[in-house]
C-alpha cells in the first residue's frame, strides 16, 4: 500500500507540472505573436534604409563619415552579445553564448582585445562566472523592447567609434528566420557594412541613380546614424521573437513529457493496485481454508 501510496503523490507533483507548463506554453504562444508583429513590421524598413545607405555610401566617394571609416588604432573590439532574461527556453542561451565564444577566440586570435557588453541576466552571470569582465550590463530590456532604449545604447557606440576608442562593433543574437528556424548570428554593426545577404541583392540590382537634394553629406549624416539605430532595434526584436518561439516548444515538449509520465505511473499504480487486491484476496481465501479445517 505504501508503494501505492507513492505513485499517487508522484503522479500529482507530475500532473501539477504539466499545468505550469502548459500555461508557460499558451503565455510564449501570445508573446511570441505580439513579438513577431513587431519584428515583421520594422524588418522592411530596416532593410530598405540599410540598402539605401550602401548604394548611396557607394556611389558618393568623397564622403568623408567618421561610421564608414575603419579605425584601426584602439586594438579593442565591442562586442555585444544578447540573450534572454529568463531560462526555460531550451538551447536559446546556449547557442548564442556557444557562438559569442568562437567570435571572441578569433578577436583574440587577432592580439585585439574584446571590450564585452551583456544584454540578458544569462549572459551576464555566464560571464561572469567564466570571470570575463563585463565593460557594461543591461538587464532592462524584456520582449517588449522600446526603440528608445536601442537607440540610447546605439549612440554610445557610434560615440565610442567616432572617438576611435573601439576598431569595430559586433552584435550576437538569435535572428528569427521562421517559426521552425532561429540561427545565433553575429552582424557587425560599425564600421557600416550592409549583410551578405542584401550586398547580393543590391549587385544584383540595376544600380540606381540618384539626384540629392539637399547634400550627400548631410543625408548620409542623417541617415547613417538612423540605420545603425534600426539595425540594432531589429537584432533586439529579433531576439525576442526568438526566445518565445523556444520558450513555446521548449514548454510543449515538457507538456507532452509531462503526459507520457502520467500515463506511465498510472500503468505501475494500476499494476500496484492489481497484486494488492490479489495478495489480499489470497489472504481471505487462505484464512477461510484454515478455519474450516479446524
Amino acid at each position: 500500500m505504501a508503494k501505492a501510496r507513492q505513485i499517487v503523490k508522484r503522479r500529482k507533483a507530475v500532473s501539477n507540472i504539466k499545468k505550469i507548463t502548459r500555461t508557460m506554453q499558451l503565455i510564449a504562444t501570445a508573446k511570441y505573436q505580439k513579438c513577431l508583429q513587431r519584428a515583421m513590421g520594422t524588418k522592411p524598413y530596416t532593410q530598405r534604409i540599410t540598402q539605401l545607405v550602401t548604394e548611396l555610401a557607394g556611389q558618393v566617394t568623397d564622403i568623408n563619415h567618421p561610421l564608414l571609416q575603419t579605425n584601426s588604432g584602439s586594438g579593442r573590439v565591442a562586442v555585444l552579445v544578447i540573450t534572454s532574461n529568463r531560462g526555460l527556453c531550451g538551447g536559446y542561451n546556449a547557442q548564442i553564448l556557444r557562438t559569442a565564444l568562437e567570435r571572441f577566440r578569433q578577436v583574440e586570435a587577432s592580439q585585439r582585445q574584446i571590450q564585452l557588453q551583456a544584454a540578458g541576466k544569462k549572459a551576464i552571470a555566464y560571464f561572469r562566472f567564466l570571470g570575463r569582465a563585463l565593460h557594461k550590463s543591461y538587464s532592462h530590456f524584456d520582449d517588449r523592447v522600446r526603440f528608445e532604449q536601442v537607440q540610447g545604447l546605439a549612440d554610445e557606440f557610434m560615440a565610442a567609434y567616432e572617438r576611435q576608442e573601439v576598431d569595430a562593433v559586433y552584435v550576437v543574437y538569435m535572428r528569427y528566420i521562421s517559426t521552425a528556424r532561429q540561427r545565433p548570428e553575429i552582424i557587425q554593426l560599425l564600421p557600416m557594412s550592409a549583410p551578405q545577404s542584401e550586398q547580393k541583392t543590391t549587385e544584383a540590382a540595376t544600380p540606381v541613380q540618384y539626384e540629392f537634394s539637399p547634400s550627400p553629406g548631410e543625408l548620409l549624416a542623417e541617415l547613417l546614424p538612423e540605420s545603425v539605430r534600426v539595425r540594432l532595434f531589429q537584432c533586439f526584436t529579433d531576439a525576442a521573437v526568438s526566445e518565445q518561439v523556444a520558450r513555446m516548444v521548449a514548454m510543449k515538449a515538457a507538456t507532452d513529457a509531462a503526459g507520457d509520465m502520467i500515463k506511465y505511473l498510472t500503468r505501475t499504480y494500476n499494476r500496484a493496485r492489481q497484486t494488492q487486491i490479489t495478495m489480499e484476496l489470497l489472504d481471505i481465501v487462505g484464512g477461510a481454508n484454515a478455519i474450516s479445517a479446524s
